[in-house]
């Protein structure tokens, strides 16, 4: 009986020893994105369930969060020294911060080897490019800002495209005439409204105006071209160009696209990924109502009409200096952009940073708005990522206020002038 036991208790320890010994050899990667709406998720997972079935040895727990609650939450983890050992940016200030304080692994290597790097369109790169290293891998979407409208009502109503503000805004006029209203905003995340300030900034006074004054070089938030696109957008609120309540519904959610469905709205302006949920929530009204043109020129403006606010490359992915096993978690990375994920990205309706997408295109809205990207003479990253953190919830701020008629429009420029000058000490 005593051999027995002893047997058993030796069983019972080879078998722990080997469960042990397995979970050591398993190696953990953690990896954040903020892909939560359409096949976002999907997408994601699908690459990293191929990855994990090459690697068997490798076990990636993949945390979706929605946007502004990732913002927070990514923030007080690198605060506390604890990021996951892959998350996502979108370059521009806010990761330059964490470039400085050491908190992100420089990927240039990786990046190098193989010439990896010209894998992607050499503007994707240019938001994680700082001191001449690469801080991150373009992957979600070319995301430029353009105004999707609903072509039946457009139809409807004799309504042509505008190609000028001026002829915008008599747009508007007819739709809100008709009971419906121009455009559908969802703004309490802030910064879907801020699309509307930087292009009529931008259409005012060409991009020089708002790189002159957030990098301190003579220019000034107070310029009267910043107080004239207040004035603009103002003018748009108070004719009732956006629908009621829109600073209190939520863009995560889709509450602003639901309108498009109903009918209730006839335009969006929103970043060129909002292609990829239309197709995903209401197939059909993507195929038979849904059409895609540039933001209009603003006439007598010192901007290229051409220009575009938005970003090639959209979500950036970054690896923490903190992670146990990079070569891994950068492998992973590759198989997010490969030719199959590049593939299945086309088919969901968004545009991959990847050198020949355009030759993959079928879809004409995509085609369009791949048009507009290599036609644009310049592309504006959005104010709230190319400032550091702290100014682009000040900038966030101002917008929702400045939208919801609560400061004016020489107020909005004092207060973004008064918040920069003060962070850059002049």
């Amino acid at each position: 009986m005593r051999k027995l036991l002893i047997l058993a208790l030796i069983l019972v320890m080879v078998v722990g020893t080997g469960s042990l010994a397995s979970a050591r050899q398993t190696k953990q990667i953690t990896f954040w994105h903020i892909q939560v709406t359409g096949t976002g998720p999907e997408l994601i997972q699908q690459a990293v369930d191929r990855y994990m079935a090459d690697n068997p040895d490798v076990e990636v727990e993949v945390v979706p969060m929605q946007n502004d609650p990732y913002k927070t939450r990514i923030r007080t983890a690198m605060g506390a020294g604890d990021a996951p050992c892959v998350f996502m940016s979108w370059g521009g200030g806010p990761l330059y911060e964490y470039v400085q304080s050491e908190q992100v692994l420089d990927l240039t290597p990786y990046m190098m080897e193989d010439d990896y790097y010209t894998r992607f369109l050499p503007a994707s790169l240019s938001n994680v490019t700082f001191d001449e290293k690469i801080w991150g891998v373009p992957v979600e979407n070319t995301a430029v800002a353009v105004i999707f409208y609903n072509k039946q009502i457009f139809e409807d109503y004799g309504l042509e495209v505008p190609a000028t503000w001026d002829e915008l805004l008599e747009v508007a006029q007819t739709l809100i005439d008709n009971g419906i209203a121009p455009f559908s905003l969802a703004n309490k995340t802030k910064w879907t409204s801020s699309m509307y300030y930087m292009y009529l900034v931008d259409r005012l006074g060409g991009p020089e105006v708002f790189a002159s004054a957030a990098n301190r070089t003579g220019g000034s938030f107070e310029d009267p071209v910043f107080v004239q696109a207040g004035e603009m957008v103002q003018q748009l609120v108070e004719m009732g160009g956006f629908n009621e309540g829109f600073n209190g519904l939520d863009y995560d959610t889709g509450q602003g696209r639901m309108l498009m469905y109903a009918n209730q709205a006839a335009m969006e302006l929103m970043g060129s990924w909002e292609a990829s949920n239309f197709l995903a929530e209401n197939e059909e009204f993507f195929n038979d109502s849904l059409g895609v043109f540039p933001f209009p020129a603003v006439e007598g403006g010192a901007g290229d009409p051409s220009n575009v606010v938005g970003t090639v490359g959209d979500n950036y992915y970054h690896i923490a200096p903190t992670c146990e096993y990079p070569d891994e978690a950068f492998q992973m990375l590759q198989y997010l952009i490969d030719d199959e994920s590049v593939a299945l990205r086309v088919e969901a309706g968004r545009i991959p940073p990847v050198v020949g997408v355009a030759d993959m295109i079928e879809d004409p809205m995509l085609s369009q708005i791949m048009d507009i990207v290599e036609n644009a003479a310049s592309v504006q990253l959005w104010y709230d990522q190319y400032l550091p953190p702290e100014l682009g919830e000040v900038h966030k701020d101002v917008m929702q206020a400045l939208f919801g008629l609560e400061i004016t429009p020489e107020q909005a420029a004092a207060q973004h002038e008064e918040a920069v000058a003060e962070y850059f000490g002049k």
